[in-house]
């Protein structure tokens, strides 16, 4: 695919992940939708790229298994030649208050969402300094600025996250890559539609715009970093959360 940019979306089958990876596409990228979970739900992300004009394929992978991701990068750089943007967006939940969270839950969210992205970054750094051009963007959360009462682990995830671009984009900013994180406030998707109405009208009623956000809202603010525009953008931290963490 050497006349587009190829842009490999993590956890893309559902979600915020399925919006990026169709916005990026409607940018003309071609994408790789990983996933780790349901392959009918990834292949449901590619087919609706593709009717929309679009090129996307589907790779599985656990971004948690360290070995599995460099295999992923290698096999993915064979393909295609070069990757140009990575978003690391693979993310999940095991809430639970301190005193009732097990050890298995809390190292499994920091495995999948702050390992994750130190896993495929470690090993498309290669590439990208090869390069000498790339873009990543890391989805972080609200809750990694702000905590929330029983998220310690997936608040600890995504704080890391943040420290983890920083960290990233005074290594590799020398060589033109660019690395910066996107932290998504109360966004409607699967994941909270499954909230109880009074902890989403609690949750809205913490928000200045007094309402919830959308997957495209948050897609939208990573195809901006992803593009040519955001050029001389490196190490932020970019709310879309409606003014929640103000």
């Amino acid at each position: 695919m050497p006349d587009k940019k190829i842009a490999l979306v993590t956890g893309a089958g559902r979600g915020i992940g399925r919006a990026i990876a169709l916005t990026l596409a409607q940018e003309g990228m071609f994408v790789i939708v990983n996933y780790n979970g349901s392959a009918a739900k990834a292949q449901e992300t590619v087919e609706e790229i593709r009717k929309a004009g679009g090129e996307a394929v589907s790779f599985a992978c656990n971004v948690a298994d360290f070995n599995a991701c460099g295999e992923m990068i290698t096999a993915l750089v064979k393909d295609y030649g070069h990757i140009d943007v990575l978003v690391n967006n693979a993310g999940i939940t095991r809430d639970n208050l301190l005193m009732k969270m097990s050890e298995e839950d809390f190292d499994r969210v920091i495995a999948v969402n702050l390992k994750g992205c130190f896993n495929t970054i470690k090993h498309l750094s290669r590439q990208l300094l090869k390069q000498r051009s790339g873009k990543i963007i890391n989805i972080s959360s609200v809750t990694g600025v702000m905590g929330n009462a029983g998220q310690a682990n997936y608040c600890a995830s995504k704080a890391g996250v943040i420290g983890l671009t920083k960290s990233a984009a005074r290594e590799l900013g020398s060589r033109g890559i660019t690395v910066n994180a996107v932290a998504p406030g109360f966004i409607e998707t699967e994941m909270t539609e499954s909230l109880p109405d009074t902890v989403k009208t609690a949750l809205t009623e913490q928000i200045l715009l007094k309402r919830t956000g959308t997957a495209k809202e948050v897609a939208d603010v990573v195809a901006f970093l992803a593009s040519d525009a955001a050029g001389y953008i490196t190490g932020q931290v970019i709310s879309v959360d409606g003014g929640m963490a103000v």
